[in-house]
């Protein structure tokens, strides 16, 4: 893919992106995975890594992205084509703020991106479940409920969550403690 094609992507991307960067993944899985850009592989670990990093998520994953197929450039490409939407659809509404403002049809607009936005994010979460937590089968033949289950992962999943809740940890601490238990596990 060029550098101009990665700025369509982005550009895409980011201006149907409502909700924020988990909703991204969704589309970016559909877009860059499904589409054969990157790999499954590739992608969920440019998604723990934008996660672990400081910054909005969408755009940790262009600049990720971006940088990996193209270096700086294309770091600089990708982000600028995720955030673009954005910026131009902040200037329009800063522009039209009063109009808007009391829109009987904006209003109900958002009332039916919010709860859209809520299911992508599920979608999302999901797969990020299914990929770190589940060994899915090639095809429903190999299935065996013995081994569906990532058990070491998932136990980690278990302790890191309960260690989070019960003791009020920081979730950098958390972090952490999943990077190491990755290293020394993987």
């Amino acid at each position: 893919m060029t550098l101009f094609g990665l700025f369509c992507t982005f550009f895409y991307i980011g201006l149907f992106t409502i909700g924020g960067g988990l909703v991204a993944l969704t589309l970016m899985q559909q877009t860059l995975v499904d589409t054969g850009i990157i790999t499954s592989e590739v992608f969920y670990n440019m998604v723990a890594i934008s996660e672990s990093t400081p910054g909005p998520l969408g755009i940790n994953m262009a600049t990720f992205i971006g940088y990996n197929m193209y270096g700086i450039p294309g770091a600089l490409i990708t982000t600028f084509g995720e955030v673009l939407p954005s910026i131009i659809c902040i200037l329009v509404i800063a522009h039209f703020y009063k109009a808007f403002n009391n829109s009987r049809g904006v209003k109900n607009v958002m009332k039916v991106l919010r709860p859209a936005s809520t299911g992508i994010v599920f979608v999302a979460a999901v797969n990020v479940f299914m990929v770190a937590l589940l060994n899915v089968p090639s095809s429903w033949t190999d299935f065996d409920i013995r081994t569906l289950f990532n058990w070491i992962y998932l136990c980690g999943y278990a302790v890191f969550t309960f260690l989070l809740f019960k003791f009020k940890l920081h979730p950098i601490w958390v972090v952490i403690m999943g990077a190491v238990f990755g290293i020394i596990v993987g």
